[in-house]
């Protein structure tokens, strides 16, 4: 069996297999209607940015994941524990780069809480009371798809939280935080920063796609209404919790794919893993018994194939 001679020579082979994202715009296409589309040119009125070239885009993912990898190899072989938190406005990207950081880790060291809204017994408790347990523990990487900060955002500016909770929420959350770091997790907040023009974009785009239409809650619509209610929560938000041993990191969204690479890039900076070392991966041989009969299994076990 051939062997890759570079890096190089590996990533390209690999774009066969990563080119998800340029299928889906493809078969997307299709379902906007020509007066949808229209509709969305004149919202950039025909000066959209170009986004990141496909082929820069998927080697340097591939390069950042490699990265990732070792990130992982370290976290387990440390024990360390890693914290980040996503925020942002909706449809600014948060999932996508999320999908981006897991796609090839273990889910056993990283993985993803996205919590649903509180029932009613875990509103009469401790409001950070539901998110301890999702902390990570050694050797583990947590992403939260959105945080304790919705008190901050989505149920203060909806009324979701009364103004004696939100103001409590901001003198508890800076201690919060420091005991978590003094506990030896090391904690990154993302906030996945959008333009307004971006936004409308977005949801038009999954309104009008049967394929993403779930996406969008009553709440999301409603952010469109209270953009500017939002905006100055954002403001106060950052003025009352950017701190020095947990600082905020915006990223900006407007063109995916550069988000993915930027967020990642800076992800690793700010963690001081190393290479670990590994023996190398020997396959054992197959053992073969000559008394071993295979049994022939019913055909109704089997899945039909349909392709």
């Amino acid at each position: 069996m051939g062997k890759f001679e570079n890096a190089d020579e590996w990533i390209e082979a690999e774009l066969n297999e990563t080119l998800d994202e340029m299928f889906e715009a493809e078969f997307n296409e299709p379902i906007l209607s020509q007066e949808t589309r229209e509709y969305i040119k004149k919202i950039y009125r025909g000066k959209k940015p170009k986004t990141l070239e496909n082929k820069v885009y998927f080697k340097n993912l591939l390069k950042l994941q490699g990265e990732l990898i070792k990130l992982q190899n370290w976290v387990e072989n440390t024990g360390a524990k890693i914290l980040i938190l996503c925020e942002g406005r909706d449809s600014a990207g948060k999932g996508g780069v999320i999908k981006r950081i897991t796609q090839r880790l273990n889910p056993r060291v990283a993985r993803v809480v996205a919590l649903p809204p509180p029932s009613e017994r875990e509103q009469t408790q401790w409001y950070f009371q539901r998110y301890v347990p999702h902390l990570p523990a050694g050797g583990e990487i947590v992403l939260f798809d959105r945080s304790w900060y919705n008190r901050a955002g989505v149920e203060k500016v909806m009324g979701f939280a009364t103004k004696d909770q939100v103001e409590q929420f901001y003198q508890d959350v800076p201690d919060f935080e420091r005991m978590l770091i003094r506990s030896g997790i090391i904690l990154l907040k993302y906030w996945f920063s959008i333009s307004d023009e971006e936004q409308q974009l977005r949801f038009l785009m999954r309104a009008n796609d049967p394929l993403k239409q779930w996406k969008l809650s009553d709440v999301d619509l409603m952010a469109r209404i209270h953009w500017e209610k939002y905006t100055k929560a954002k403001e106060v938000m950052f003025k009352r919790t950017n701190t020095k041993e947990a600082p905020w990191y915006i990223v900006e969204g407007n063109d995916k794919k550069r988000e993915r690479l930027n967020c990642i890039t800076h992800i690793l900076s700010k963690i001081p893993y190393t290479d670990v070392e590994h023996k190398k991966v020997e396959l054992p041989e197959r053992v073969f018994n000559p008394d071993y009969e295979r049994q022939t299994l019913p055909d109704e076990l089997y899945v039909p194939k349909f392709y």
